[in-house]
């Protein structure tokens, strides 16, 4: 006789709405790094889990539906991340989807929505999808439990940690759960072999120079961030845990590592077993802890691997003896935060260096032979035209090996959010519209411009920049005329914009200009800060 599946962990297929036409080529598919830590996390605690990725296998909602149905699992877990953690938002529209056909399906089996956005906005999930739970928080420990409990002949769901569910017209919430600290032990990494390993490519700009796009592989080695950015929504998953851990009065931002050790067994593996060279350090800001950093770095450097990797960093985060030490062990790029070209601007948003500390950075970073992505954010509170045309004029004359262009955000989880909220601020009218790429994209205004103004000046920064003259002889210089070409083919995508034809209409609202200190999200070209 036949034991049944525990869990099926499902991450939906929300590529073609997030990104339009960038979606077929230029974006990377990556693998779903949390639902492949949920995955290890319950296979830890004696479940059965099986991992249905629609986006890697381009899998329909119907066609999730019929899968899930095929597998009678005990629990459906719909996982609401991105690439990044303003992307869980993004692709709300593409888990509903998939919610909502799962229960057509089979109307009895028992759903639950977890992630980025819905630890934001637990009760709203609830409330708007066809779920019958959500888990607040990181969602880890409502997983096992509430497997547990639908296993019982009566289930009683009081108990289990994190669970958000209907009684009658209410909601009602189960106590809170402490974050997961042991990850070496309590999460081992993601389940690989659940995967489809061979599906996965990398970004266009990280295998520039003529690298094979796949294999590719994102992995966390820490989880959380210390800074206290207010544009940030990274916190919200980990926000519970912690109070629940340390007590109301205190708020920490949790910062946690998996040992040296165990990242490089997992490198290991994506090598040896998958063929893996191109590696996404998914960390909100990798380079940041010396010892942690340079432990990996020299355990690679020992292995000679020849990997592509690319990480996080700040202006300010990178240390003395770093940079060599993370190019020998095959680090190629590093994303930057630079933010804005105006001192005004960055210092309203708590980013108070210098241009000259920006130069500085990244030719020092150049110079150890390592390319950078500058990322730069138009439609910041302090931003009018003269303010982002500086960011443009800085990004032109950085020249850095890829420049990425947003338009600032106000994403569910972060302080922005409730600021934009509670002064009525106008918000996307469908999260495919906290995309930086969708037709219904919409960001803020600030205390100068409309949203409207906002985002036509981002989208024609990114023509100017990237069929710019002085870029594209870099670029060959760099990386080949192959490269050239690659970015030309880049730039012949065009997006479409509702906003700027008139088919998203939008009240001129701007953001008041006194006790403003609010800051705004910033994303990566089709992938993160």
């Amino acid at each position: 006789m036949s034991t049944r599946l525990d869990l099926v962990l499902i991450n939906p297929n929300s590529r073609a709405q997030v990104y339009q036409s960038l979606g077929t080529e230029l974006t990377a598919v990556e693998n779903p790094v949390w639902a492949g830590l949920m995955a290890s996390f319950c296979r830890a605690r004696g479940l059965s889990v099986e991992i249905i990725d629609a986006e890697g296998e381009c899998l329909s909602a119907s066609e999730v539906a019929d899968r899930v149905a095929y597998l009678g699992p005990v629990l459906a877990a719909v996982v609401a991340y991105g690439h990044q953690p303003s992307a869980s938002t993004q692709i709300m529209g593409a888990v509903g989807r998939t919610c909502s056909a799962v229960k057509a399906s089979a109307p009895d089996q028992p759903v639950l929505l977890l992630g980025g956005h819905v630890a934001a906005l637990p009760e709203r999930t609830l409330r708007e999808e066809e779920a019958d739970f959500v888990a607040a928080g990181e969602g880890l420990h409502a997983l096992v439990s509430l497997v547990a409990a639908l296993k019982t002949p009566a289930p009683d769901l009081s108990a289990v940690p994190g669970l958000l569910r209907r009684d009658g017209a209410r909601i009602v919430r189960g106590p809170e759960a402490p974050l997961v600290t042991k990850l070496d032990a309590e999460m081992p990494g993601a389940a690989w072999d659940l995967l489809p390993m061979p599906r996965y490519r990398a970004h266009n700009w990280h295998c520039l120079g003529g690298r094979d796009r796949q294999p590719y592989a994102a992995i966390y080695t820490t989880l959380g961030c210390p800074y206290h950015c207010s544009f940030c929504c990274i916190q919200a998953p980990f926000k519970n845990g912690e109070v629940a851990e340390l007590g109301e009065k205190q708020k920490p931002n949790s910062y946690r590592f998996w040992s040296v050790e165990h990242v490089v067994s997992q490198i290991d593996t994506l090598v040896n077993r998958y063929g893996v060279r191109n590696i996404k350090i998914a960390d909100e800001m990798f380079v940041l802890n010396k010892r942690h950093v340079v432990g990996i770095c020299d355990a690679l450097i020992e292995r000679d691997y020849d990997l592509n990797i690319w990480a996080y960093t700040r202006v300010d985060t990178i240390k003395d003896g770093m940079l060599d030490k993370l190019k020998a062990a095959g680090f190629n790029w590093l994303a930057v935060g630079i933010e804005a070209g105006a001192d005004r601007v960055r210092t309203d948003v708590d980013k108070a260096f210098t241009q000259e500390q920006v130069f500085g950075v990244v030719r020092e970073i150049q110079a150890a032979g390592i390319s950078v992505i500058g990322n730069y954010i138009f439609g910041l509170p302090e931003d009018d035209h003269n303010t982002m045309r500086a960011t443009l004029d800085l990004a032109l004359d950085l020249k850095c090996e890829f420049a990425n262009f947003y338009s600032a955000m106000a994403y569910p989880g972060s302080p922005l959010y409730a600021t934009a909220i509670a002064r009525g601020v106008p918000l996307p009218q469908s999260w495919t519209g906290y995309s930086q790429h969708s037709r219904d994209c919409l960001p803020l205004p600030t205390r100068y411009l409309t949203a409207r103004e906002v985002l036509k000046f981002r989208d024609a920064a990114f023509m100017e920049h990237y069929t710019d003259a002085g870029y594209l002889e870099m670029v060959g210089r760099r990386f080949g005329a192959k490269s050239v070409e690659d970015v030309r083919r880049m730039t012949a995508h065009r997006l479409e914009r509702d906003l700027l034809t008139g088919a998203l209409s939008v009240p001129p609202t701007l953001l008041p200009s006194d006790d403003v200190n609010a800051s705004a999200g910033e994303l990566v070209q089709l992938t993160r800060r």
